[in-house]
């Protein structure tokens, strides 16, 4: 089997968890992407990785891996994913639009809470996730899991501008695949 001289890349930042996204500023990432994206190197790759216990997956225009659970592992899961759900919901109580490609600076999410009470309860309901109690120092650190995750990047470093990657929609898709049936809805605490 003939795989891409790329390999050992793609598989050094795949199994740390991260996302390999076509939109990042990142061009390694980037032309990663479009190796993947082969469908022959994809199969291969696919093939490749199987033998050592991961999968690779192909979202909406991202690549992950993953693997098989145990209990612990999958309670760990399940933790993380309150937490992304937690910030999703503040990141779209900030801008509905907030996704792949959107572009943002933390600045701005900063002045909006001074004059939005939703927004700023959101952020206090953070810190739970990130045991920080300002909200500079919570915002910040939200950011840099969500860019340690690959789910963002900075873009620019001067204007402390933010980029919003594909591999976000994994998170989207996270929450849309939550299905509350309408009899237990009522049960919930809001």
């Amino acid at each position: 089997m003939e795989v891409p001289v790329q390999t050992a890349e793609i598989f050094k930042i795949l199994s740390k968890g991260q996302f390999i996204s076509s939109n990042s500023s990142d061009k390694n990432i980037s032309n990663l992407y479009n190796i993947i994206e082969d469908e022959q190197n994809f199969e291969q790759l696919a093939d490749y990785f199987s033998n050592i216990n991961f999968s690779l997956e192909k979202g909406d225009e991202y690549f992950y891996f993953c693997r098989p659970e145990t209990k612990v592992d999958l309670e760990k899961k399940i933790e993380k994913a309150f937490e992304w759900i937690d910030t999703i919901d503040f990141l779209k109580t900030y801008d509905n639009s907030f996704s792949s490609g959107y572009r943002f600076g933390p600045s701005e999410i900063l002045v909006r809470i001074k004059t939005d009470a939703e927004l700023e309860t959101k952020l206090d309901a953070l810190k739970k996730h990130t045991e920080k109690t300002k909200h500079q120092e919570i915002l910040d650190k939200v950011l840099k899991k969500l860019s340690d995750d690959t789910f963002i990047e900075l873009e620019n470093e001067i204007t402390n501008q933010y980029k919003v990657l594909a591999s976000f929609k994994y998170l989207e898709q996270l929450i849309l695949t939550i299905n509350i049936p309408e009899e237990v809805s009522n049960e919930i605490p809001e």
